[in-house]
């Protein structure tokens, strides 16, 4: 029974507590005390009570513009929204404070916050890629800007995983044109994939898939164009082959070339013969 009467009389003080820091915040919020916002957004960020910090810290922003007290606080506004995952927000403050307070001992930390902000932006491969791209350029300018940076590994990680991310958009882009037969712009696409991605482990797929779409476009085509196309397909196979003369693709690529070769031959047969 004493321990029963002492867990609820525990739990009354809780509520209690809880109650009062509430009528306190709610107290706090609606005053026009400046200082006493302030301190109040500064207690509650540093126990990591983010979204009721924001609601005080949007208020006292304006007013401490230009004070002492605005590098701090500014970083701490940036830093809030990270904390929430509102990316693009802590992005453009973290950004914000780098600019406005380029001396300020927060600024490696605030300059890689800013771009991992537009890295955590970054949408899968599928989709468009626009934000992928700003986040390379953030992270590949945070990098350039603080070479000898604690941060510098990890950046450079990220800056890779993004890479990886923009050469399978751009190698399921050239594919996608294959599978819809838009044969032109999937030679085209795979030429640019090859060029833009040295290192890439898709390179021996789109080699022999570029040889694959010219080939279905020479034999899709107009009469008149058949054999230049079936010439240019047999250009790629070589480049196929001099790199990637070894891969599992080799005999569906030895295939096609048979039947260049045979159709190159019986073109030049019946031109012959006529």
């Amino acid at each position: 029974m004493f321990f029963k009467t002492m867990k609820s009389s525990l739990l009354l003080v809780m509520i209690a507590l809880v109650l009062g820091s509430c009528s306190e915040y709610q107290k706090v919020l609606k005053s026009d005390d400046a200082a006493q916002k302030y301190a109040f957004a500064d207690s509650l960020y540093k126990q990591q009570k983010y979204k009721k910090a924001l609601r005080l810290m949007e208020q006292i922003v304006p007013v401490y513009r230009g004070k002492p007290q605005a590098e701090p606080l500014m970083f701490r506004y940036a830093n809030t929204f990270y904390q929430l995952e509102d990316y693009y927000l802590s992005g453009y403050q973290f950004e914000r404070f780098v600019t406005s307070y380029p001396k300020s001992d927060s600024i490696e930390v605030a300059a890689y916050r800013s771009a991992k902000s537009y890295y955590e932006l970054s949408p899968r491969y599928s989709l468009d890629q626009t934000d992928t791209q700003k986040a390379m350029e953030k992270l590949q300018g945070f990098i350039d800007a603080f070479p000898t940076s604690d941060y510098k590994e990890e950046a450079n990680g990220l800056v890779f995983e993004l890479r990886k991310k923009l050469e399978k958009k751009d190698y399921e882009v050239a594919k996608q044109y294959l599978r819809i037969s838009d044969f032109k712009a999937s030679i085209e696409a795979y030429n640019n994939f090859i060029s833009d991605h040295p290192g890439s482990k898709y390179r021996p797929n789109a080699f022999y898939e570029r040889m694959e779409a010219a080939y279905l476009l020479a034999i899709r085509s107009v009469p008149s164009k058949v054999n230049d196309r079936l010439r240019a397909a047999r250009k790629h196979y070589e480049s196929f082959l001099k790199y990637y003369g070894e891969s599992e693709f080799r005999t569906q690529a030895d295939e096609m070339l048979e039947d260049i070769d045979k159709r190159l031959e019986a073109d030049t047969t019946e031109t012959a013969i006529n």
